[in-house]
């Protein structure tokens, strides 16, 4: 493992691979080592080293996800010249892209002897309790505790009176003591996202503060004596059970936020109301109380309906109810969503990438979830929940649930559960229904820029920093932040170069158009290996992309580069996507274009299987290369066939096609057929596979066919090649790989496989009805080409007797079209006026192991219901419906 730089043997000193500290380490009295593996380590390394040294340091970073974390707090007493100590979890991350926790539990009560300490910073951690030995530091003028478990703060946290700044946001506080009112040097008081149910008096007291956030907790009211806060300027009170206000906020006066969105007030003063620092909206003001979240018994009650597969629409009255779908999708409705009983429809759509648009580096987990009716507003938010599949091969990463507006794409707040099934869901809450999907994004990180300005950090690398300087911007507006590490060892292999690095890739958005009014700092790590000790500055490029990535600009020249130990920082006054690279190349755009390109695809594997009891039956799929061999050998019992093809890199979201040849073909009137090629998109996360049954249309005389699959890239070529095995230039350059097809020599089929079909007497049905779209007699002719050998279990899932498949396969002996044909239109006289034929037969393939099949009549019926309510629309048969309308066009 690479040393931390600035701990390796830079000055020669000690024997080589031993950390020795070199002094410039030690600048302005900081260690960070809470960024490098083994930081803990290395600081006990460093403590027997350089003991004295080490005495004087007065800034110390650890990562409290460090496993040697509780040796390195044992010593921490010794530094009596510490000012700062940052002792932060949140630097791992799970599968789901969200931050691990770190393992600090509690501090030693030796702690409490560092007199000079002013700042402590114990985020994302596991505390239960507020550690004993923090009351005694009296110097301490910034602690932050925020993302732990605290369920109470000691009675003596009155102690701490030259605290000026208090974090204790996303902890489980139900109150606070009465001694938070002694803390009276306190400006910033943030205790957002608790539960806290109620605040004593002594909180008017804290005549110093400037800024609380009491916002997402369970308040009922307040105390009058907030009115008390003369120098408050910003007061969060969203997102609480608050029912009306004191009057007397409104008074106060240096207040210019009072943010009192999503409460249930029910009176609010009229000084409340026309203050123009108030926000009110999604206050109910007059309806009724808002329904108890799920846990609550009274939601336990509610009704739960379970929904087979071929249901696809379930009722919702004002009582609420819970919903569970066959394909794992489950909704909440609480009580008094719905005002009438509302008929919900619903269904499951294959991502298009036509309207589909993913973002750079988002991969798609699910298919796309379509609720009716659009846009009908609910009294109350509506939870969904919707399992995807798992990232686990996915990094600094985080999964949402995004909405269609029938415009554009947008993400929504987002919580994520593993249950235990292993299976994981994504559950949000909205307003209204429309089309819904689960991706995998970069995480993103966001803050309000309001014109005092403020901080924004990573949360994936807590070294990347925005500052914003008072006087950036008039009015507030919200910026994003996105972050894409890269290792040194794929910068390496994709550039050829080992003196090729790279920082990693920092992506900075806002929603205004228009530049910052004043240069906003930047600070970025210097890459991997380069520190202010071994820095050459001709070797430093900055660069610039556009918001889509497609080009990158040398701007080293046009910005001032200052550089730390550790960082470069500049400054810029709009944002895009910034990238540092450190090499000898002097064409650094081009080559940085190439990485990010690379950085986007993934490396996959075709695949062609043929089944061993029916080799006609044939599986194609597009499967990342470290999934291949667990697909093949989940599917070695079942299929047989050459081996994967070459490796190739493809984009999320890429369309692919394949293309048969070589007197071997498909049945044309597949709905996924274009021009004679089967259409795919590749998706990383999803299956990316089809069944298909292939045929050879000309007169084998019973020989072996032998043929071959090709796939091809993007645009459907001209004509597809003779010779497709290899590269070829101009239209044909596109093919991707070629797999070879063997159908066998006939032997139970008739020589003819047209005739069996042909002489065989069937009589005229069709199945179903227009409005949920029917099977026709052709339609069953090309099911039965695609049955082969599975004929009896499918005829036996059908609910045909045993004696009834001995004597069809002992009617046709030696003809198996004949047994397909007879066994699927004697179920189908005997059921044509069932209603529920159609999902009969679709679930008799589905238990039979053929999907493919079922697949197949799923898109033959939706294909007869589109064109159905598209011909009694066009004779004004059915009122125009803008949402229906749209919905059609998507599909």
């Amino acid at each position: 493992m690479a040393e931390p730089p600035g701990l390796g043997d830079e000055r020669g000193e000690g024997a080589p691979g031993a950390p020795a500290l070199a002094s410039p380490c030690l600048a302005d009295n900081r260690l960070n080592l809470d960024v490098y593996p083994d930081g803990c380590s290395h600081f006990l390394q460093l403590l027997e080293q350089h003991q004295g040294d080490l005495a004087q340091v007065e800034f110390v970073r650890l990562s409290s996800n460090d496993h040697l974390l509780g040796t390195a707090l044992d010593i921490l007493p010794r530094l009596q010249s510490l000012k700062s100590l940052v002792l932060k979890g949140g630097h791992a991350r799970d599968e789901f892209g969200s931050w691990q926790p770190g393992l600090l539990t509690s501090l030693p009560p030796d702690l409490g002897s560092l007199r000079c300490l002013t700042h402590l910073d114990l985020s994302f951690n596991r505390l239960s309790t507020l550690p004993s030995c923090i009351p005694h530091l009296q110097s301490l003028r910034a602690l932050l505790v925020s993302h732990n478990s605290l369920e109470a703060l000691p009675e003596n946290f009155g102690c701490l009176r030259k605290l000026t700044f208090f974090s204790a946001m996303s902890n489980q506080l139900k109150s606070l003591p009465r001694s938070i009112g002694e803390l009276a040097a306190l400006q910033d008081l943030d205790l957002s996202g608790n539960a806290l149910e109620h605040l004593p008096e002594e909180v008017g007291n804290l005549h110093s503060c400037t800024e609380l956030d009491l916002s997402g907790n369970r308040l009922s009211s307040i105390p009058d004596s907030l009115a008390n806060l003369k120098c408050l300027r910003r007061l969060h009170l969203h997102s609480n059970l608050l029912v009306t206000v004191p009057a007397s906020l409104a008074s106060l006066p240096n207040l210019s936020r009072l943010d009192l969105q999503n409460n249930r007030l029910r009176a609010v003063p009229p000084e409340i109301q026309s203050s123009p620092c108030a926000r009110l909206r999604g206050n109910p003001l007059g309806q009724s109380e808002p329904a108890p979240p799920p846990d609550e018994p009274s939601a336990r009650r509610l009704q739960r309906l379970f929904l087979a597969s071929g249901e696809d629409s379930f009722t919702v009255t004002s009582e609420g109810c819970k919903v569970v779908l066959a394909c794992g999708i489950r909704f909440y409705f609480p009580p008094g969503a719905a005002s009438v009983p509302l008929r919900i429809h619903f269904r499951t759509l294959a991502p298009d990438p036509r309207w589909v648009r993913l973002r750079h580096h988002d991969v798609l987990l699910s298919t796309v979830l379509e609720l009716q009716p659009h846009g009908l507003e609910f009294q109350q938010e509506v939870e969904i929940w919707m399992p995807f599949a798992s990232p686990q091969t996915l990094h600094q990463r985080e999964v949402v649930v995004r909405t269609f507006s029938g415009q554009s794409w947008s993400d929504l707040r987002t919580k994520v559960e593993q249950k235990k099934s292993k299976k994981h869901v994504a559950c949000c809450s909205v307003l209204h229904f429309s089309w819904f999907l689960v991706v995998s994004r970069l995480v993103e990180n966001e803050c309000k820029v309001p014109a005092e300005g403020t901080l924004l950090f990573s949360s994936v690398d807590p070294d990347i920093k925005v500052i914003f300087p008072p006087g950036v911007t008039e009015e507030t507006r919200s910026v994003k932040m996105q972050v894409l590490p890269i290792s040194a060892e794929e910068v390496e292999e994709i550039t050829a170069d080992a003196a090729c690095r790279a920082s990693p890739l920092l992506c900075l958005s806002q929603d205004r158009p228009v530049d910052f009014l004043r240069p906003v700092r930047i600070q970025l790590p210097l890459p991997l290996g380069v520190t202010g000790l071994n820095l050459d500055r001709s070797r430093l490029h900055l660069l610039h992309g556009d918001l889509q990535g497609q080009t990158w600009n040398d701007i080293t020249s046009q910005v001032v580069l200052e550089f730390t130990h550790l960082y470069a920082i500049f400054e810029v006054t709009h944002f895009s996507w910034y990238w540092l690279w450190y090499t000898t190349k002097t064409y650094i755009g081009g080559i940085a274009k190439k990485v990010y390109e690379r950085l986007r695809m993934y490396q996959v594997n075709f695949i062609a299987l043929q089944r061993k009891k029916d080799p006609e039956q044939v599986l194609l799929q597009c499967v990342p290369k470290h999934k291949v061999d667990p697909v093949l050998k989940k599917l070695q019992d079942r299929y047989r066939g050459p081996e994967p093809s070459d490796m190739v890199e493809m984009f999320e979201g890429e369309q692919f096609f394949a293309a048969f040849e070589r007197g071997i073909s498909i049945d044309m009137d597949r709905p996924d057929c274009v021009d004679g090629r089967l259409s795919f998109i590749f998706y990383s996360h999803l299956k990316n596979m089809k069944e298909i049954y292939v045929t050879s249309p000309v007169d084998r005389k019973g020989q072996a066919v032998k043929g071959q699959v090709s796939f091809y890239r993007g645009a459907v070529p001209e004509s597809i090649p003779e010779g497709a095995s290899r590269r070829r230039k101009g239209p044909d350059s596109l093919w991707l790989a070629t797999l070879p097809i063997k159908l066998p020599r006939l032997k139970s089929r008739s020589g003819d496989n047209s005739s069996a079909l042909n002489s065989f007497s069937f009589p005229p049905l069709n199945l179903g009805n227009a409005e949920t779209g029917y099977l026709t007699q052709a339609n069953l002719l090309s099911i039965a080409r695609r049955v082969g050998g599975d004929w009896q279990t499918i005829g036996l899932n059908l609910g045909l007797t045993y004696q009834q498949i001995e004597r069809i396969g002992y009617n046709h002996r030696e003809d198996l079209d004949k047994q397909i044909l007879d066994m699927l239109f004697s179920w189908a006289k005997q059921n044509s006026e069932d209603p529920e034929c159609v999902e009969k037969l679709i679930t008799a393939m589905k238990e039979s192991g053929r999907q493919d099949i079922a697949d197949e009549i799923e898109a033959i019926i939706e294909l007869g219901r589109q064109k159905y309510r598209e011909s009694i629309r066009r004779v004004g048969l059915e009122q125009e419906s803008s949402t229906e309308d749209s919905a059609i066009a998507m599909v």
